[in-house]
C-alpha cells in the first residue's frame, strides 16, 4: 500500500482544505482518478490539492461542491486559502481594503491590483519569481471579489500616465488590461483618472499610496516599499496624503478625458499590427 501524506489541518488554510477534500472524498468512497473525472481534471491534481501543493482555484472549487454535495464549504474554504497566498507583509492590507468603505489609490508604476487582468498580474508578479505563481496570481485575483459585492466600496483611481505606456507582459496583455480600464468607464462605484506626462511635477513624486476610510475605523494610508508595505493611521500622516491626493486629482484629466487617453493609447501603442509577411505582401 503506497504511502499517504498526513496532514495537519490546524496548520494553515490550505492544509485544512487539503485534509478537508481527502475527507470529504474518502467518505463518498471516491478514488483521486474517479473524483478527477466527476470535476474535469486529473486525478494528479486532486492528489497535489490533498497534500497542498497546489492551491485551488475557485472554480475548482465551486466543482467540488457541486460533486461531492458539500453545501457550499470549499466555495467558503477557498477564500481563505486564497488569502493566505498572499505576501505576508501584505495580508494585514488586504484585509483592510476588503472592509474598507471607500478607496483612493495613485499608482505612479503600475495598474492597481484591484483593476489587473489576470495576465497582467502574472506578468507583474512573476518578477518576484515566486515560488508558486499561480497561487498568487489566484489570490490577487481573488482580492477583486470586493468589487462583485452588492455593494463594493467607492474607489478612486489616479493612474500616471506612465502605467499606460509601461508595455508588461507585451503588446496583447497591455491592449486588453487598458480595455478592461474603459470597462469602468461610467462605472457606479469606480472612478478612474490619468495624470498626464503634460502635469509635470506634482504633489506625489515620491510614490504611489493608497487612503482607505471606514465606516467606524480611523482612516489608514498605505504605501510600499522595495521590501515590504507600511500602513499607518497617523492623523497628521492621513491629513497630508489627503491634502496630496486633492492635489492629483485636479491635475489629473477629467474622467471623460482620461478614458479617451486610455482608448487612444490602447489603438496607438497596443493596436493589432500585420506581421511581417503580411506588411511584405502589402
Amino acid at each position: 500500500m503506497a504511502n499517504v501524506q498526513s496532514l495537519d489541518p490546524s496548520a494553515s488554510p490550505l492544509d485544512y482544505y487539503g485534509w478537508e477534500l481527502r475527507r470529504q472524498r474518502e467518505a463518498h468512497g471516491l478514488r483521486q482518478g474517479q473524483l478527477g473525472e466527476i470535476i474535469f481534471c486529473t486525478g494528479s491534481l486532486i492528489g497535489q490539492i490533498e497534500t497542498t501543493k497546489k492551491v485551488p482555484t475557485r472554480e475548482f472549487s465551486e466543482r467540488l461542491d457541486a460533486a461531492l454535495g458539500t453545501d457550499g464549504v470549499f466555495s467558503r474554504l477557498v477564500g481563505l486559502v486564497l488569502r493566505s497566498q498572499l505576501p505576508s507583509w501584505f495580508q494585514p492590507y488586504a484585509e483592510m481594503e476588503a472592509r474598507a468603505t471607500y478607496i483612493s489609490t495613485y499608482q505612479a508604476q503600475l495598474v492597481y491590483g484591484l483593476l489587473q487582468t489576470e495576465e497582467y498580474a502574472r506578468a507583474v508578479l512573476a518578477t518576484g519569481m515566486p515560488d508558486d505563481l499561480s497561487g498568487q496570481v489566484a489570490a490577487r485575483m481573488e482580492r477583486q471579489r470586493i468589487l462583485e459585492r452588492e455593494q463594493p466600496p467607492l474607489a478612486w483611481t489616479v493612474l500616471d500616465e506612465a502605467v499606460l505606456h509601461r508595455p508588461i507582459g507585451g503588446r496583447e496583455v497591455m491592449r486588453n488590461q487598458l480595455a478592461r480600464l474603459l470597462e469602468f468607464t461610467g462605472h457606479r462605484w469606480m472612478r478612474i483618472q490619468v495624470l498626464p506626462f503634460a502635469a509635470g511635477e506634482h504633489s506625489s513624486l515620491a510614490g504611489s499610496f493608497n487612503l482607505l476610510r471606514f465606516d467606524d475605523d480611523p482612516d489608514l494610508i498605505y504605501t510600499e516599499d522595495l521590501i515590504a508595505g507600511h500602513m499607518t493611521a497617523n492623523p497628521e500622516t492621513v491629513r497630508e496624503a489627503a491634502r496630496r491626493y486633492a492635489h492629483l486629482q485636479a491635475a489629473a484629466l477629467s474622467i471623460e478625458d482620461s478614458a479617451a487617453l486610455i482608448k487612444r493609447v490602447m489603438e496607438e501603442r497596443y493596436g493589432n499590427r500585420p506581421k511581417p509577411e503580411e506588411r511584405a505582401v502589402a
